[in-house]
């Protein structure tokens, strides 16, 4: 992902290992979150031309798929709370109801 705020929640919805790409603003700091806090996923290395090359890209993609079950536990745990969230009674679920209500009075 190249770590856009509507990727990142794509990606914890649906519980899937990420290889984060970030490309310029918040982007750095949401591959940090993915990597460091979440650990969902992994950081590409960049070169001195801030370019991710081709061998870099297959390492991290060898490394997600083959790596012990952390990131995939922890990416699968992520998809739980976010369907917990939005289920009826969840917090998501009772945040969008008390928006429309308030958008209805």
């Amino acid at each position: 992902t190249h770590c856009g705020w509507n990727s990142i929640l794509e990606t914890l919805c649906l519980g899937v290992p990420t290889v984060a790409i970030p490309c310029w603003s918040d982007q750095s700091t949401n591959a940090k979150l993915i990597a460091d806090v979440w650990k969902i996923g992994i950081r590409t290395p960049i070169d001195e031309k801030n370019i991710v090359g081709r061998e870099a890209l297959k390492h991290c993609i060898k490394e997600i798929m083959d790596r012990d079950k952390e990131i995939k536990t922890n990416a699968i745990q992520w998809r739980t709370l976010a369907v917990r969230a939005v289920s009826e009674g969840g917090s998501s679920y009772k945040n969008i109801i008390e928006f429309t209500k308030n958008l209805l009075h």
